[in-house]
């Protein structure tokens, strides 16, 4: 069985990056493609389900993890953990699943120095005055904390030549549809294909007498 891709996606804030990855799951069995679920310290908010949208531990439990190199990347936010289980990583790309890490830059970075082979992609906005409007037109934060989004996304977006492919999320289904280009693109790679029709290739290349 060929294994599966790991790929890294990150956007700012507002930029459409958990809609795109929503839309895309959504279009594909589980058994081919899965985004990744966080382990994280920090308690559970009401509309959250335990190993549907993070699993919750406590920090003694992430330290531990944390000390035995279990995770693939992790992250201290506002007094909180959140990583990434390698082990949980490796069994889906072993059954030739393909995974998302839904991740920051920081993150990022710590993944391609432990996964090399990892694609990453980067989601914009089309403007800054639109990534401002989208978090306006969500209605759930303050004055106060989207002006503390803005600045922390163009500090994000400065990362954007550290990734494989760039996305400009103007149009949603163009932007949607970009993604699979990429995901399809990844598959014919020739190391892959190779491994595919492995006697198919034994066969075209074989000497006749």
């Amino acid at each position: 069985m060929l294994l599966g891709n790991l790929y890294i996606i990150s956007a700012p804030s507002g930029a459409g990056k958990s809609s795109l990855i929503s839309a895309l799951l959504q279009q594909h069995p589980s058994y081919e493609m899965q985004v990744s679920i966080s382990h994280t310290t920090r308690k559970p908010r009401p509309n959250e389900e335990e190993g549907k949208h993070y699993y919750f531990i406590d920090h003694t439990e992430f330290e531990r993890l944390i000390a035995e190199d279990a995770f693939l990347e992790y992250a201290e936010v506002f007094g909180n953990y959140y990583g990434t289980s390698l082990l949980m990583i490796e069994h889906s790309l072993k059954q030739g699943i393909d995974v998302f890490l839904d991740i920051d830059w920081q993150g990022a970075q710590q993944v391609r120095k432990k996964v090399p082979s990892a694609k990453s992609i980067f989601i914009l906005p089309p403007s800054i005055q639109e990534l401002e409007r989208r978090l306006i037109g969500r209605g759930q934060d303050s004055e106060e904390v989207i002006a503390g989004r803005m600045q922390k996304a163009i500090s994000e977006m400065s990362h954007y030549d550290e990734y494989d492919y760039l996305i400009i999320n103007d149009d949603f289904d163009q932007a949607l549809n970009e993604i699979k280009v990429i995901l399809k693109a990844e598959k014919l790679k020739v190391g892959r294909q190779v491994q595919r029709y492995q006697l198919l290739m034994s066969q075209l290349l074989a000497k006749k007498d």
